[in-house]
């Protein structure tokens, strides 16, 4: 789709907003049944796109992505009627009588740009959420991840109208044709580098945006925590995707007198998790691609590998590594993201939280503890977007918590009630009746009506 184009369909889609079908929550509702019918349909076209391009199963990939979004659907399903609905405060004695409320409306046209990571969930999991507001929505999914790509051209065909939702495919030069246009929300999710110049763009039209980034997120486990069960929970979070995953642990953060006991644990759950040759088996998610993959290989060279570290440069396999570091090595100067896990020891919580503080605010931190009073501390000292304590990642799936991050790691959040928020606006309306009309804010105003204003203001 080349530029015209581009432009005559958007100015089409916001022409069409005046006559926006989805201003009636019931039409909300049975566009994302059929969404959800359409996603069923084309269950095992998305299984087969993930896999060739991320190499993810059909069981992880109906984990960490389709079951996620048929999730947030059925949700939105269920309280789209409910969130719709004007929300009635309670009006000042000095505005009797009337009645005062917040009317959400749909923020009218909205631009998201999806990541490769987990291309198919965080491309719809934002749209569904856009959808159940009532906006028209441009959908630029991520040309890294290809196959994806078309399986999300098609089921956006199937399911909306252009007028509705909007997809445009291509690569960076139609990103950035995109935001040059004029958005009413733009919804990025990427790296840091780049939500940067979505923000810089977005600024020129005055555009609020949502930018889902990443960071470092820490994983800190102290003295007391189960080993064993950290060390499972540990592994299932970090090599989910092959460590392609915005919020996986980025690092431990461990103390000194159990280091030795979480390697071996961790070495054991590797083991468990993703055999002896994780190279060898077929479920094994690979790198998206060469780029990715070299940048990972330069990561590794002259650290200290305490565990895997091999590569299969055909297959865009790295197998789980672990490395012992420390904050200058150079593994801990930017985020990972993929199948390497640094080590670094503590002596003091006081100095975990020092050095996580001392750092770029990460979109996760995760906290293995069995002391109420530690768990406590790093909740209320550390910044970070989200987190679990005693597990990692889970906490992005569910629809009843917020998912964002805090300034280097991103502004706003979605999901459930709070996605709805983030695609509406809401209008703030007193309506007064006429039947009395209270005098005192009428001038004249002399000293009665001025004792009476300072009784209700007050």
């Amino acid at each position: 789709m080349d530029s015209k184009e581009i432009i005559k369909k958007i100015q089409l889609q916001r022409e069409c907003l005046a006559n926006n079908q989805l201003l009636n929550y019931k039409n909300r509702i049975a566009v994302l049944k059929k969404l959800k019918k359409n996603i069923l349909l084309l269950e095992n076209e998305i299984f087969d796109a993930l896999k060739k391009d991320l190499n993810k199963s059909k069981e992880e990939s109906y984990m960490s992505e389709v079951g996620i979004v048929l999730s947030e659907i059925n949700y939105m399903i269920r309280h789209c009627r409910r969130f719709a609905k004007p929300k009635r405060v309670c009006s000042p004695i000095a505005q009797f009588p009337s009645k005062s409320y917040r009317m959400p409306v749909p923020k009218g046209q909205v631009l998201i740009l999806s990541p490769w990571n987990y291309p198919f969930m965080l491309t719809l999991e934002p749209l569904v959420d856009a959808i159940a507001a009532g906006n028209c929505v441009v959908v630029k999914p991520s040309e890294t991840s290809k196959n994806v790509q078309l399986i999300i051209e098609k089921l956006l065909k199937m399911t909306f109208p252009d007028e509705q939702v909007l997809v445009v495919m291509g690569g960076r030069a139609q990103c950035d044709f995109l935001l040059d246009q004029d958005f009413d929300h733009i919804f990025f999710t990427g790296s840091g580098r780049v939500g940067q110049m979505v923000h810089q763009k977005a600024a020129q039209h005055l555009t609020p945006v949502t930018l889902e980034l990443g960071g470092k997120s820490p994983c800190i486990v102290d003295e007391t925590a189960n080993i064993p069960l950290t060390a499972k929970r540990l592994v299932f979070g970090k090599f989910l995707n092959c460590g392609q995953t915005c919020v996986a642990p980025d690092y431990v953060y461990c103390h000194h007198s159990i280091y030795a006991q979480l390697v071996e644990e961790i070495k054991k759950q590797i083991v468990l998790q993703y055999t002896t040759h994780p190279l060898r088996n077929v479920n094994y998610p690979k790198i998206i691609n060469k780029r990715q993959f070299d940048g990972l290989a330069q990561l590794l060279e002259n650290e200290n590998i305490i565990f895997g570290g091999k590569k299969d440069e055909t297959g865009l396999k790295i197998e789980p590594t672990l490395v012992e570091a420390t904050f200058n090595s150079q593994i801990m100067q930017n985020e990972v993201f993929g199948p390497i896990l640094p080590i670094v020891t503590f002596d003091s919580l006081d100095e975990v939280v020092r050095e996580v503080q001392a750092r770029n605010k990460p979109l996760a931190l995760y906290m293995f503890s069995s002391s109420k009073a530690n768990q406590n501390k790093i909740l209320l000292k550390c910044d970070f977007g989200g987190g679990c304590v005693n597990d990692c990642i889970i906490h992005l799936a569910t629809s009843k918590l917020g998912f964002g991050g805090i300034k280097h790691s991103g502004m706003g959040a979605y999901h459930g009630k709070i996605g709805f928020d983030t695609f509406s606006h809401y209008k703030s309306i007193v309506n007064k009746r006429t039947w009395l009309d209270l005098p005192m804010r009428y001038q004249p105003i002399g000293k009665i009506k001025f004792w009476l204003i300072r009784k209700f203001l007050k």
